[in-house]
């Protein structure tokens, strides 16, 4: 037997794809493969592509092609295998597999396959698959934080999303496959764990026949992980007994991603989201009297067909009273396969990036503010880097999620991965800055 190629992995994409990515890994290193972060001294890299919008594809493409010029044997992975399938392998001829979004398990079989010299497709048309707490993990993210999958695919059909094209329909896993898998990374030094799906509030309706995020926030509160982050609440399934759990159970953070999208009636029936226009106001004010401590982040997307200069004032109002902790705007992307792309009255995209500056300069006073409101407070933060030059360390309070939202700039003595009492002195419109008490 020869000695088994070495394998890097280039990750694209968001922390759905980052878990398959770290799957893939995990079932590799088992089978005795050499994992090498370096591409250049890898005889196989696997690019785990993202197809969510154009711009994704741009950097997927841009990443296959460098990898395709220094003459790497590719494996492509993940949305874009699923999306192109074939196409791709024609276009690269360095290209050695293809793997779909519910074929990433069979990673093994691929390469074995691939060394005996066979160009290898596994694109199931339908990803039925979901990766639990038996599947091998190679955790490639900070230590102190992972993400969990709670159910993959899902049932929604925005008209302007391509997910469930791409992932299937909703798939949860059992409560105590997450609760072992959440055991099993407390065991490992985790801090801090993400929960994460397409809807977390509709976890467990597929397997269950009725959404059980309650329940598994309860079991999870067995464990001994000191923070527990839900991303991705839609607002109706915010139900009482959700809002119980959370406020009872000490572990799970009352930080509250809410992927809104819009506030107008109108433009939210054309995206057909599954609440329509009653959502909005009444749900914002319950969860904020229910939950007086949650802090609150939301997505919008500006310059969907048909969004009238009405319909932007009508989101800006809503921006300007909910003074949300955290906002991210996206331009509309007219995909392909989704009905927006069919919509009459596109809206010109100089418009909608001007809509999205807007939108942003409307929300900076009010994170700033919400930032200067921290000044003076001790807060616990999570210490996730250090600069040994200058004797600073970063972290984030549990107000701030890794990646999206901001961090905290901390002087003094610290242990990395540990959460420490900070004390704020100082804020700006995104970070905060303090000293180790």
């Amino acid at each position: 037997m020869g000695k088994k190629p070495t394998i890097a992995i280039s990750h694209l994409g968001c922390e759905k794809n980052r878990i398959d990515s770290e799957h893939m890994l995990g079932l590799l290193a088992q089978q005795g493969y050499d994992i090498d972060a370096n591409e250049d001294l890898a005889d196989y890299v696997i690019v785990n592509t993202c197809s969510f919008i154009q711009e994704a594809r741009e950097e997927s493409v841009r990443t296959l092609v460098e990898l395709a010029e220094a003459n790497k044997k590719i494996i492509i992975s993940g949305c874009m295998a699923q999306h192109f399938q074939e196409g791709l392998l024609e276009e690269l001829p360095e290209a050695v597999a293809l793997v779909g979004t519910g074929d990433y398990q069979k990673i093994v079989d691929v390469i074995e396959r691939v060394e005996t010299g066979e160009r290898v497709t596994e694109v199931s048309q339908t990803p039925t698959f979901v990766a639990d707490e038996t599947t091998p993990r190679y955790r490639t993210t900070n230590e102190a934080v992972a993400y969990l999958r709670v159910a993959e695919g899902c049932d929604y059909r925005c008209t302007f999303c391509i997910i469930p094209h791409l992932r299937g329909n909703q798939r949860s896993r059992s409560i105590e496959s997450i609760v072992t898998e959440a055991q099993q990374l407390a065991e490992q030094g985790v801090q801090e764990l993400i929960l994460i799906s397409q809807i977390t509030t509709n976890y467990g309706l597929d397997l269950y026949g009725e959404p059980k995020l309650a329940e598994l926030l309860k079991a999870l509160g067995q464990v001994d992980i000191p923070w527990i982050r839900i991303h991705y609440a839609y607002p109706t399934g915010l139900t009482p007994k959700v809002i119980d759990a959370i406020r009872e159970t000490p572990n799970i953070l009352p930080y509250l991603d809410l992927p809104l999208q819009h506030s107008h009636p109108t433009i939210l029936k054309a995206m057909n989201r599954p609440w329509q226009g009653q959502v909005n106001d009444n749900i914002i004010e319950q969860l904020k009297t229910s939950i007086p401590d949650a802090i609150l982040r939301t997505t919008f997307i500006v310059g969907f067909p048909g969004e009238t200069e009405e319909h932007f004032e009508h989101l800006i109002n809503f921006v300007q009273r909910h003074e949300f902790d955290h906002v991210g705007v996206f331009t509309f992307s007219p995909e392909e396969e989704t009905p927006a792309y069919q919509m009459s009255n596109q809206v010109e995209p100089k418009v909608a990036q001007a809509r999205r500056n807007y939108l942003m300069e409307i929300q900076q006073p009010i994170s700033a503010q919400k930032n200067k409101n921290c000044v003076g407070q001790t807060v616990e933060v999570l210490i996730e880097q250090e600069n040994p030059q200058t004797q600073e360390y970063i972290g984030r309070s549990s107000r701030f999620a890794p990646e999206v939202d901001g961090v905290i700039y901390v002087q003094g003595e610290a242990q990395l991965n540990s959460i420490i009492p900070v004390k704020i002195a100082d804020a700006d419109i995104y970070d905060l800055y303090g000293k180790v008490i």
